[in-house]
C-alpha cells in the first residue's frame, strides 16, 4: 500500500446536514450554525465522518471545524453526475446529450473542487472518494468505468491523502476489478434490508457483503462506507414491518460489534434522516435513516448510546 495509506479507526458517520426545505439539488445548504450545532452532537460519539461532495456544505463543514478546532476527521467525497444515460435504472435515467455534456463539465469541476479542499485541509481530510454509486447498474448517474480509472488518476496525482470510491458491494465482484488497481482501498455499500433480509439475517448478509469483497483483493484494504437501517417505510423497496427504531438499533450495535470486533473501518448511514430524499411521500424509505431525526432528536440507538447504554 505504501507509506501513503494512513487510515485512522474509531466510530465514523456519514453526515448530510440538510434540514427541511434545504436540499443540494436546490443548493439549498445549511449555514456555519447550523452545521456548528451538528457537529457538537455528533461529537460524543464518533470523532469521522464522511462527505458527498464538495458544495458549500462541504466548505462550510470544512470551516466550521477548523474556525472551532474541533476534534474530526474526514472522508471528502465527489459527487459525479450522469456521463452516460442508463435503461437499467428502475426509476429512469435517460438525458439528453446536451445534458450529458453538461453532466461531464461539471465532473470536471467537482474533480477540481475535490484536489482543492484536500489541498487545503490536510490536517482534516484524511481520505477522498472520486464518485457515489456510479457505476452499479441500477445507478441513475453511471460514468463509465474508463472515466471512473481516468479521474482516479488525476486525483492521485494531485493530493497526498489516500484515495477511494465508494460503490454498491456488487460492483467490486467483477467490474471494478481494473479500477481496484488504482485505488489505496476499497469502499463499500452493504444493505440488507434493501434486499429483503429480515434483522435476523442482517449481520450475517452484512459479513458476506464484505467478505466477497474482502477475498478477492487480499492485498488491498477494504471499508464500509455505507451500512445501516431505515427507520420508516412506504412499502417501495423496503417491507414496513423491516423497519424501526427498534430495528435499527438492533442492526447497528450488531454491525458495530462485528466490526470493531474484526477492526473494520465503518461509516453508518446515516447521521440524521434527509428529508429532501425522494418522493414526496413522507414515509419514503430514503428520509428516514439518520441516527437522529431532522429535528435533530436522538432515535433509540443514539438515546441509549447517549445515555451510556
Amino acid at each position: 500500500m505504501g507509506s501513503k495509506l494512513k487510515l485512522p479507526v474509531g466510530r465514523a458517520l456519514c453526515y448530510s446536514g440538510y434540514r427541511e426545505g434545504q436540499s443540494p439539488d436546490a443548493r439549498i445548504y445549511p449555514s456555519q450554525q447550523q452545521i456548528r450545532e451538528d457537529l457538537r452532537l455528533l461529537q460524543p460519539y464518533c470523532r469521522l465522518l464522511r462527505l458527498y461532495d464538495c458544495s458549500m456544505h462541504a466548505e462550510r463543514v470544512l470551516e466550521v471545524i477548523r474556525r472551532d478546532g474541533l476534534d474530526f476527521k474526514i472522508m471528502l467525497g465527489a459527487y459525479l453526475a450522469a456521463e452516460v444515460s442508463n435503461p437499467a435504472c428502475p426509476w429512469g435515467a435517460t438525458f439528453s446529450q446536451a445534458q450529458l455534456e453538461f453532466n461531464i463539465a461539471e465532473n470536471d469541476a467537482e474533480i477540481g473542487r475535490l484536489i482543492r479542499l484536500a489541498r487545503l485541509n490536510e490536517d482534516i481530510v484524511f481520505s477522498v472518494a472520486v464518485g457515489n454509486e456510479s457505476t452499479v447498474d441500477w445507478t441513475d448517474h453511471l460514468v463509465p468505468l474508463p472515466r471512473m480509472i481516468e479521474q482516479v488518476r488525476l486525483v492521485r496525482e494531485n493530493v497526498r491523502q489516500p484515495v477511494t470510491f465508494c460503490e454498491n458491494y456488487v460492483p467490486w465482484q467483477h467490474k471494478l476489478r481494473a479500477l481496484v488497481e488504482e485505488l489505496d482501498f476499497i469502499s463499500l455499500h452493504t444493505y440488507p434490508v434493501w434486499e429483503y433480509k429480515s434483522i435476523h439475517e442482517a449481520l450475517d448478509y452484512t459479513r458476506e457483503n464484505y467478505a466477497s469483497v474482502a477475498r478477492l483483493y487480499p492485498d488491498k484494504p477494504v471499508v464500509i462506507s455505507e451500512a445501516g437501517w431505515t427507520t420508516n417505510s412506504n412499502g417501495r423497496g423496503i417491507q414496513p414491518q423491516h423497519t424501526s427504531q427498534e430495528l435499527q438499533n438492533s442492526y447497528v450495535r450488531e454491525l458495530l460489534h462485528w466490526s470493531d470486533t474484526a477492526g473494520i473501518l465503518t461509516f453508518v448511514f446515516e447521521a440524521f434522516d434527509e428529508p429532501w430524499k425522494g418522493s414526496p411521500d413522507p414515509m419514503e424509505p430514503e428520509k428516514h435513516w439518520g441516527l437522529f431525526k431532522v429535528d435533530r432528536q436522538p432515535k433509540h440507538f443514539m438515546q441509549e448510546y447517549l445515555a451510556g447504554g
